[in-house]
């Protein structure tokens, strides 16, 4: 039976040496879960939590409270480089002196990221958003806001251990086999424990809201989507009654079936995003076939990424097309 959802700065034990924390976001799904395994005579805790002074403040209460149990933090894994994950990773490391535990290729967009905060940076996102056929007021939105992922992020160590998919960590006398996720991040590692049969699913896995899968100005020509459905595939080796940790969202059994219902999500939004390119639309004007309410500036970036990530999956696969126009706006229609 799952425990109550734990308050920030609370834990909550799952199984013998595996305990649930949970702490706010300011932005949604509201909050994120970290995850502590216990470790000879400390805990490690998997993911970080975004970098701000309320994230900082619970995890000073679990660590001297009954979260921890007066014992150290002697570990840090952290799934994927976004804020949410990574942000108090940095933070983490230097109070503790710690060397944080990443996928190279997360590791680096960490550092790529925190460190590309130019003009030029923002530049080529508000171009990206314009050929997807955003009006010229969310491109004077962007150049206002500036970069933000350096806002959530505490600088980062200048050392990482890296971990790759395939290989395994002994973590408590466990030995639990690191399995790489892509399509919301690169290379996100999730981590599946045979003996418990327990798999920390991070991001790849919700047990409500899909993860969101978005293409970015980087990689244009990237097909997330397809990367997404390929790595749902790799989990069904794994038993349905395994114990599923997500990143949002309480733990949860039937993982096959989570599995299915993220396969059917997405090709019922395959479906109605190419019936509604019967006539030729860019992408700005396609997203009411994704999103029910319209989109204002603050999350329209996501909204413009999720339907350019189906759009190139329905291109992939040969059922639409795209056509530039002389200002280089792209519109999509059905082959």
């Amino acid at each position: 039976m799952t425990p109550d959802i734990p308050p920030p700065g609370e834990a909550r034990t799952i199984i013998e040496g595996l305990r649930w924390m949970r702490f706010p976001l300011p932005f949604p799904p509201s909050n994120v879960n970290v995850w502590l395994l216990e470790d000879g005579d400390g805990w490690l805790a998997i993911d970080a939590g975004i970098n701000n002074d309320e994230t900082r403040g619970h995890w000073r209460t679990a660590m001297a409270g009954e979260a921890f149990g007066n014992r150290p933090l002697t570990g840090l894994l952290v799934t994927h480089f976004h804020p949410d994950h990574a942000g108090s990773m940095g933070w983490l490391a230097a109070e503790h002196g710690l060397t944080p535990i990443m996928t190279r290729i997360e590791w680096l967009m960490a550092r790529a990221l925190w460190f590309d905060t130019g003009a030029e940076m923002i530049e080529q996102q508000v171009e990206f958003a314009r050929i997807a056929g955003a009006p010229d007021d969310y491109g004077a939105f962007m150049r206002a806001r500036g970069p933000l992922y350096q806002r959530s992020v505490a600088p980062l160590p200048r050392a990482f251990r890296a971990i790759a998919d395939g290989g395994s960590l002994t973590i408590g006398g466990r030995d639990w086999r690191v399995m790489t996720g892509q399509g919301h991040a690169p290379d996100m590692a999730c981590l599946y424990c045979a003996e418990a049969k327990v798999l920390v699913a991070a991001d790849q896995i919700l047990p409500r809201i899909t993860p969101y899968i978005g293409l970015h100005a980087g990689e244009p020509m990237a097909d997330p989507l397809g990367a997404f459905l390929a790595t749902l595939e790799r989990f069904r080796v794994l038993p349905e009654d395994t114990l599923v940790l997500p990143s949002h969202g309480e733990p949860f059994m039937g993982l096959h079936k989570r599995l299915d219902a993220l396969a059917a999500h997405h090709a019922d939004r395959l479906a109605a995003l190419e019936d509604a390119c019967r006539t030729p639309q860019n992408t700005h004007t396609l997203l009411p076939a994704l999103f029910r309410r319209p989109l204002d500036n603050r999350s329209l970036g996501f909204g413009l990424g999720e339907t350019l990530a189906h759009l190139r999956r329905l291109e992939e696969t040969g059922r639409v097309h795209r056509m530039p126009d002389a200002q280089g706006v792209i519109a999509w229609e059905r082959i």
